[in-house]
């Protein structure tokens, strides 16, 4: 008997990195002007926000250890 090993994984690029790649093409060609720091937002927002979540895990944590 032959064992079948099933791998799956997720490749692509994915909604944050699309994102990302259209924002710097809509600023390289001068279609909108925002800062480099909002064009590259895509990619410091989604730490931001898995920060956040952890902080408030923590916090209910600390909470209910009362």
């Amino acid at each position: 008997m032959s064992k079948s090993v099933s791998s799956s994984s997720s490749s692509g690029i994915g909604f944050v990195g699309l994102l990302t790649i259209v924002f710097i093409t809509l600023k390289l060609t001068n279609y909108i002007s925002w800062s480099w720091v909002w064009v590259l937002s895509p990619l410091w927002i989604t730490p931001v926000v898995a920060i956040f979540i952890v902080a408030i895990v923590f916090g209910i944590a600390l909470w209910l250890a009362k």
